[in-house]
């Protein structure tokens, strides 16, 4: 764990990663609501006399978060501040976007909140070890998708088994516990057509990233993760292009079915590994 603790009480988390493009053309990837929404999860941004007053993001069923904008500096910084997660001091983000040589920017992200204690410390070291496999999917977008409409899938329920099991079911059931980092994946029968190449390990060992060529060019980050006392089980699909909203429309409510029937909401949280 890497939390910074200041004199004042402040304690903070930060995460950078280097991706192409302008400030401008980065700006539009991570402060946006069509941008945002291209490789992390669905947002939108409110506003009131044409500038940016909160943000919205979508986790999925239950779980949106909305965040009050305190600054906006396009396109260098903008700064929200939301509810912390469960009971935690509100939680202050701080995105900004350096330009380096060779069209490059550095884009970082800087999670702080104020606690006389280390009780909340969890929650910016998972925030930390979030950030890397996402920003994956956010390098790879403006690499290879760049001004490209997204269409999106993204699939969250739980599971009352441990996290070993619950990746078991989900990632055996899929044909990706197998799967090493450069080999070819394709769904088995009985999903929605899907081809690609495992991108290797996401955030952890029970998650994986795929680059996708079929139905259409995209990504999908697929695990699960421990989160509230349950474990959840994670399938995000970006697709790009002028198929991928044809493609979305027709294949997800499959998953969705599937997801629904193979890790339906337990009735109460129980204990995993």
């Amino acid at each position: 764990m890497s939390v910074k603790k200041e004199a004042s009480g402040r304690r903070l988390v930060q995460v950078e990663v280097e991706v192409p493009g302008t400030p401008e053309e980065v700006w539009q990837a991570i402060a946006t609501g069509p941008g945002i929404s291209s490789w992390f999860v669905p947002t939108e941004f409110e506003e009131r006399d044409g500038k940016p007053v909160a943000v919205k993001l979508n986790f999925g069923p239950g779980m949106e978060s909305r965040s009050v904008v305190t600054a906006w500096d396009p396109p260098r910084k903008f700064a929200v501040q939301g509810e912390g997660w469960g009971g935690s001091p509100p939680i202050a983000d701080e995105w900004s976007v350096e330009a380096r040589a060779g069209g490059i920017c550095v884009v970082r992200v800087v999670h702080s909140l104020f606690a006389s204690t280390d009780d909340w410390d969890n929650q910016l070291d998972s925030l930390e070890k979030g950030w890397p496999a996402i920003f994956r999917i956010l390098r790879r977008y403006l690499e290879t998708f760049k001004g490209m409409e997204c269409s999106a899938m993204q699939f969250v329920s739980f599971s009352s088994d441990s996290e070993t099991k619950a990746w078991e079911k989900l990632g055996g059931e899929l044909g990706l516990l197998k799967v090493a980092e450069g080999q070819k994946w394709s769904t088995p029968d009985g999903f929605p057509r899907m081809t690609g190449v495992s991108l290797g390990h996401g955030m952890h060992a029970k998650t994986v990233l795929l680059r996708l060529d079929t139905p259409v060019p995209g990504t999908a980050y697929i695990g699960v993760f421990l989160g509230g006392g349950m474990v959840q089980a994670y399938v995000a699909i970006y697709l790009y292009g002028a198929n991928a909203k044809a493609a979305v429309e027709r294949d997800e409510p499959t998953w969705q079915a599937w997801m629904g029937k193979r890790f339906p909401m337990p009735s109460e949280p129980s204990k995993t590994e």
